[in-house]
């Protein structure tokens, strides 16, 4: 449902300002309006996407990137906000590896189609189509999920001692 916002004043809005509208939304001439809140102006280790920063997050080619997309009234998603949090901090010292949270009541992105909350999507460095996160919502099975579909992950993250190396 892609909104368009006409960009001059209502109180002078004529027949032929409503024609020249209609004919740029037809041609193709309209840029969609999403809503965005503010962009944060301090990032931790856990990510904030907006709508006007989605793009550049999400799709830069030289970070995996995995996103909690949520509702702040949303209990499963309240429940997983520590253990998101938790994980943004255990993998902070790899830079290419980025841990986000994007508000879908209050931001949009183009292309990004939420059906439930909370929704977590996987964006490797070589697939920026995104990859459905279908493990268990715990900080272990999460930190496995990645080890298994992160390649900054896998050569980022603190290697676990052996048997054979005890």
């Amino acid at each position: 449902m892609r909104k368009f916002i006409y960009s001059g004043q209502l109180s002078t809005l004529t027949v032929a300002g409503i024609e020249s509208f209609i004919k740029d939304f037809k041609n193709g001439n309209l840029k969609a309006h999403l809503k965005s809140e503010p962009e944060p102006t301090n990032q931790g280790p856990l990510t904030v996407i907006v709508g006007t920063t989605y793009d550049k997050i999400v799709n830069d080619p030289t970070k995996d990137v995995l996103v909690k997309f949520y509702a702040p009234w949303c209990g499963h998603c309240k429940t997983l906000a520590p253990i998101w949090e938790e994980l943004a901090n255990s993998v902070a010292d790899i830079p290419d590896l980025v841990i986000a949270k994007f508000d879908a009541t209050a931001n949009e992105a183009a292309g990004v189609a939420i059906r439930g909350y909370p929704t977590l999507k996987f964006y490797p460095k070589n697939n920026k189509a995104g990859v459905d996160f279908d493990g268990e919502r715990d900080l272990a099975s999460i930190q496995k999920w990645l080890s298994e579909h992160s390649s900054a992950y896998k050569a980022g993250a603190p290697k676990q001692a052996t048997n054979d190396e005890l």
